[in-house]
């Protein structure tokens, strides 16, 4: 991923001085002509991947044959999936970029040379179908590009300034694919752990390219009618005012989320290690192990398989809007296949771990709503959040992600959702093993005192 901290090379920069400086005024102008081309590539980035699914799952079966989709399709094609990922990771500089089980991390812009191995791995991963999202390799792209370009542009440009076009250019390139490019900032914020005058100056660089990304993405939506690729939901309940038994089921849901989001990333993490050791061979595994979830969840419960692949973001609103046909059984296995295909795609193929996230916590807070207590738009936006901060660790993310999208009913569950998102996000790192390097906090009692608590 390409949210590449700014704050090393400029950290023992006075950010009050720097920003009144000339050369950051003319870092401001870059970045906002940078979000131009950066914003056009995005676009053609995610009309790419759209039109790769439909093509291997729709126009290919029909053009072999087939009346429809067979329940089968998913498990040779997510298998040649897997292929060209291994060998995009195995023999193209850069290794397809940010792997996708270790989170939303920030490891810095990736150079030119690696930039055709990232996008063929994720034009590989998403548009034949694993499950996982376009977020990390559009960060990836943004701030690649960026950085690119600004040096071909000034050759000499100084590390910090070039971090900052790095950041500036990934928020252009995510700027709307979360529904607002406000959330794509807290994103990238969080994840870079930037604060203090350090964050606003980085911060608005980045807003300027993201707006300009935004005009961009609306403008080439209206004219291509592909429309802007953008998270969003037209079909959300009326939502109750908190109350007490909606409490209880917020910290139920934080609590249920910690452990299913902790137990897809340790069994993800388990098997990319194993998958690293033979990559090709095993990435083909992997791939036929989504396919085999999709075809399970087609074949119990009789709905199409794109249920369990893709990423997930625009089947949320469908998921929403027919949720008064999922019985609570297709809806347990659909969190069920959909964690196992997660899982796998996690472990050895190249895209974001958002939007599956998002769309595990929000099945499972639809079946819980079908029990007593529970509204569902509340349990919809809590599950989103809960299952978000058990995956990305980014607590005020998760809290927008489950009500800005929610719209004005966002507002009335928003207190529901921070306290699910802070019972997950705290048991979350309760269940995380400690740091190998973690210090040991120094026993301060001496004497008949200093001897081992028993209780």
């Amino acid at each position: 991923m390409s949210t590449e901290p700014a704050a090393t090379p400029t950290a023992a920069v006075n950010p009050f001085a720097l920003i009144r400086t000339r050369g950051y005024a003319v870092l401001l102008v870059m970045a906002a002509a940078l979000g131009v081309p950066v914003s056009v590539v995005a676009f053609g980035f995610l009309a790419l991947v759209h039109e790769l699914q439909s093509l291997t799952y729709h126009s290919l079966p029909r053009a072999l044959g087939f009346a429809g989709t067979p329940s089968w399709w998913p498990v040779p094609l997510l298998a040649v999936a897997g292929l060209l990922v291994g060998l995009t990771i195995r023999h193209l500089p850069g290794k397809g970029g940010h792997r996708p089980a270790d989170g939303m991390v920030s490891t810095g812009a990736p150079s030119s040379v690696e930039l055709p191995g990232i996008m063929l791995a994720a034009l590989a991963s998403l548009g034949l179908g694993a499950v996982l999202g376009p977020e990390a390799p559009l960060i990836a792209i943004g701030g690649g590009l960026a950085v690119f370009a600004a040096r071909l542009v000034k050759p000499g440009i100084e590390p910090g300034a070039s971090a900052v076009m790095g950041a500036a250019g990934s928020f252009a390139a995510i700027s709307t694919l979360l529904g607002s490019p406000l959330l794509g900032a807290f994103l990238l914020m969080e994840t870079s752990g930037l604060a203090g005058m350090m964050l606003g100056m980085v911060l608005v660089p980045g807003l300027l390219a993201s707006g300009v990304g935004a005009l961009i993405f609306t403008g080439l939506g209206s004219w291509t009618g592909l429309g802007t690729y953008s998270l969003a939901l037209h079909h959300v309940p009326r939502a109750t005012g908190p109350d007490l038994a909606q409490f209880g089921w917020a910290i139920v849901v934080g609590l249920a989320a910690a452990f299913v989001g902790t137990g897809i990333q340790r069994l993800a993490m388990f098997l990319q290690a194993r998958v690293e050791r033979r990559r090709v061979v095993a990435t083909v595994v992997m791939g036929l192990v989504v396919g085999v979830a999709a075809l399970v969840y087609a074949e119990s419960t009789g709905r199409d398989a794109s249920g369990v692949l893709y990423s997930g973001e625009n089947a949320l609103d469908p998921l929403l809007a027919e949720s008064a046909g999922y019985s609570v059984a297709t809806l347990l296995v659909l969190v069920a296949c959909k964690a196992v295909a997660y899982c796998a795609s996690l472990s050895s193929f190249r895209g974001g771990p958002v939007f599956p996230s998002m769309f595990v916590g929000a099945a499972g807070g639809i079946a819980l709503s079908h029990l007593p207590g529970l509204s569902l738009t509340a349990g919809f936006a809590m599950g989103i959040g809960a299952m978000c901060v058990a995956m990305l660790k980014l607590p005020m993310t998760s809290v927008l992600l489950a009500t800005l999208l929610l719209g004005s009913e966002g507002l009335t569950v928003m207190p529901l959702v921070i306290v699910s998102v802070v019972v997950s996000y705290v048991v979350t790192l309760r269940l995380a093993p400690p740091p190998a390097d973690a210090p040991v906090a120094p026993d301060t009692r001496s004497g008949a005192d200093a001897r081992p608590d028993r209780g």
